[in-house]
């Protein structure tokens, strides 16, 4: 066993090809859901197996799959563990590097809040510095763009490309969607008033976001995202700035071996 610690940003996924090329056959990664990101990015198409250790600001992925949210219990829990191959997503934009996202990708409204998130507040107060940033965007209008899935484009001012069920550790908007799908579960908001924002968040709070007006709720593994008037749109993929649109957001399958408890692996 030896342990790799970071020294800054992005620095996680160089440890994760650092550990590829020394040959070792297991990686854990202690951290966020933006640290086990990174790891993701450094080690996609490959054949280690890969764990996540909850340690960071949001552990959706531990909330996701039942592990515990320490990392003494959840080391114990990935002792018992099974190694599963599944599918990632991807964030394409022309002339950039993709990026690869294990949990979810986010268009309009929440990527905003990540874009614009003052770091010193997520420092001292974690999730709470989401929360103001969601705050800051009331009676705010979101730019439109538009999301063409299946050969159909609707227009919207917020997407949720989902892999998993739990968001940011407190809600569901996915509802039905799993880490081992082949595919994404897809939530548009069609409607961008700051207003509809706020109905759209009592829908999930209440568990109603299926008979919300305005929202469209499909299965894909694959959309096609692009601006209507210019305006900037921002994305987000598990939590971390990806840059803009327009952009292309698919499923790459057979991608990781995950380790994830029984209980989960099996559905």
């Amino acid at each position: 066993m030896e342990l790799l610690p970071t020294t800054g940003p992005n620095m996680a996924g160089e440890l994760g090809r650092t550990a590829i090329e020394r040959g070792f056959d297991l990686i854990l990664a202690a951290g966020g859901d933006g640290t086990i990101n990174e790891v993701l990015n450094g080690i996609v198409g490959s054949q280690i197996v890969f764990g996540a250790l909850p340690s960071g600001t949001a552990n959706v992925l531990a909330n996701e799959v039942g592990l515990s949210g320490r990392p003494d219990r959840a080391a114990a829990e990935l002792l018992e563990a099974v190694p599963v191959r599944i599918g990632v997503g991807a964030f394409d934009r022309a002339g950039e590097v993709r990026r690869h996202f294990l949990l979810m990708a986010g268009v309009g409204l929440d990527a905003r809040i990540v874009h614009e998130l003052d770091l010193d507040l997520k420092k001292k107060f974690g999730k709470l510095a989401y929360w103001h940033g969601g705050l800051r965007q009331l009676g705010r209008e979101m730019p439109r763009f538009r999301i063409s899935v299946d050969g159909v484009e609707r227009v919207a001012s917020f997407a949720l490309l989902s892999k998993v069920r739990n968001y940011g550790g407190d809600f569901e908007i996915a509802k039905s969607v799993r880490l081992t799908d082949p595919d994404f579960e897809i939530v548009i908001q069609q409607r961008h008033r700051g207003i509809d924002f706020v109905m759209f968040l009592m829908a999930v709070i209440t568990n109603r976001l299926g008979k919300a007006a305005g929202v469209t709720v499909l299965r894909a593994s694959r959309a096609e995202l692009s601006s209507v008037s210019g305006e900037t749109v921002d994305a987000q993929a598990d939590g971390e700035a990806v840059g803009s649109l327009p952009a292309t957001i698919s499923i790459v399958p057979d991608a990781v071996t995950l380790l994830l408890p029984k209980r989960y692996a099996k559905g």
